[in-house]
């Protein structure tokens, strides 16, 4: 069941609201059904009670001989009555909440009654416009329409000497559709409330939405995202704590970026100035041992500055055609005479920063050439982004090491010598510059041996 639950903050209020107000509107269709079926029941029997009481309690003073001049007086427009000997209700047919209601009719007039007995019959009554009817000539009603909207209510009582007065009145039949009509008001009021309930939902669901994705989107590189200040107070005061946040990471990054410079221009100064004063250095042999490692700390040095920056570039992004921009790298490679080949393909344009691109692409060439002594260039289209791929005849990359090789500074050949590994920042910069793009960098080993390194963009919509 878990699994069909809602994740989200408004999918859970939505399903704890609706079914807490189904429960809460069940009770109350219970409870107002009751009640409504009661009063529609007083209305329909209460004043038939009630005159058949009053005809009784002028009947019982009577003698019996005299009581039925009073049924001739009466007419049949309100009902029929007759004395009997008998009851026209049977004892097991008695309605006893019918009959309750007559008893106590009696007894607040004073009636004393030897039995009472009631029930309801769907017995239709007379057609009405018959001989001797009062009505007769006045009845508006389409034929049959009387029969279908009244039902007979029979009444019996007996006196004090034994004798019956029987009663046929004519009632209104209820609604036979009021709990249908009270179920649709009952869904009605139902929905309304859980709509209104739903949209203070996603009143409070979406700036926490939007807040979410913004704290997703940051990875550390660019600018801190802001989210627009709306919904309730305490979830907007939330959003303006957020925003002050992110700029106050944005001010700590600008400020990082500042000190990375002071940092690389004060070294750069120190390391030019060292290498002036080793070109004069004999012998011959330990100058160029020094050189080479000044040459390898600026190397590095660079490196990771570029890295440090990574994301926070100024530079302005472009369309490019990815094409181009990998056969111009290629050509520098093929220039310096190393074994670089570029497989033509279509036109590909993406909006990519071309400098950070660039520098990328050359991480991964350089990578492929040092390993396996030669790389192949191509790009490609894969769904709605361009793929860049270097690929190689090298020895690969274990597959529980892809991942790790893409950290700062780890590398496989454990030497740390450059000559064969480098400084251990080049796929991090690639993978870096990816990231700035919206991208990502995928390491592949090739099913006949090798690599594929392949940086993915979004294509240009």
């Amino acid at each position: 069941m878990r699994r069909f639950l809602p994740k989200s903050l408004i999918g859970q209020l939505a399903l704890v609201m609706a079914l807490a107000l189904l429960v809460a509107q069940s009770i109350n269709f219970g409870i107002v059904f009751s009640e409504r079926t009661r009063a529609v029941r007083t209305q329909v029997e209460g004043p038939a009670v009630a005159r058949f009481i009053a005809f009784a309690q002028r009947a019982a003073p009577l003698p019996a001989a005299q009581r039925p001049s009073m049924i001739e007086e009466r007419g049949r427009r309100r009902g029929r009555y007759s004395f009997d000997a008998e009851s026209i209700v049977p004892a097991q047919g008695s309605d006893e909440r019918i009959t309750g209601r007559l008893r106590d009719q009696a007894n607040d007039v004073g009636l004393q009654l030897r039995d009472a007995r009631a029930m309801m019959s769907d017995e239709p009554p007379p057609p009405r416009n018959e001989p001797g009817d009062p009505a007769r000539g006045r009845d508006w009603r389409p034929p049959g329409e009387r029969e279908r909207n009244f039902q007979t209510l029979r009444l019996s009582v007996q006196f004090a000497d034994g004798s019956w007065l029987n009663g046929r009145l004519f009632t209104p039949r209820p609604d036979p559709w009021i709990w249908l009509k009270l179920a649709a008001s009952t869904l009605l009021i139902y929905f309304i409330l859980l709509g209104a309930v739903v949209l203070i939902a996603i009143r409070l669901g979406r700036p926490l939405k939007d807040l979410t994705a913004a704290a997703k989107s940051f990875e550390g590189r660019g600018e801190a995202p802001q989210v627009e200040e709306r919904g309730p107070a305490d979830v907007r005061r939330a959003l303006v704590a957020f925003n002050a946040m992110s700029e106050r990471v944005s001010a700590m990054l600008d400020e990082k970026d500042r000190m990375l410079g002071a940092i690389g221009h004060d070294m750069r100064t120190p390391l030019a100035s060292l290498r002036i004063r080793i070109e004069s250095m004999e012998p011959a042999a330990e100058r160029e041992k020094i050189i080479e490692t000044l040459e390898e700390m600026s190397a590095m040095l660079e490196e990771t500055l570029a890295l440090a920056r990574a994301g926070r570039a100024t530079e302005a992004v472009r369309p490019l055609d990815l094409n181009a921009l990998a056969d111009a790298v290629v050509e520098e490679f093929v220039t310096l005479g190393q074994q670089v080949e570029m497989e033509s393909g279509e036109r590909l344009v993406a909006d990519v920063q071309p400098n950070l691109l660039r520098r990328a692409l050359r991480n991964l060439i350089e990578n492929a050439v040092r390993h396996a002594g030669s790389a192949a260039v191509s790009v490609k289209a894969m769904g709605d982004r361009v793929a860049i791929e270097v690929a190689d005849n090298g020895p690969g990359i274990p597959e529980a090491e892809l991942a790790n090789v893409m950290e700062p500074f780890v590398r496989l050949e454990a030497s740390r010598n450059r000559e064969t590994g480098g400084s251990g920042l080049g796929l991090t910069l690639a993978r870096s510059a990816a990231q700035a793009h919206g991208g990502s960098l995928e390491l592949v080993n090739r099913p006949e041996g090798g690599l594929i390194a392949r940086i993915l963009v979004p294509a240009r919509s």
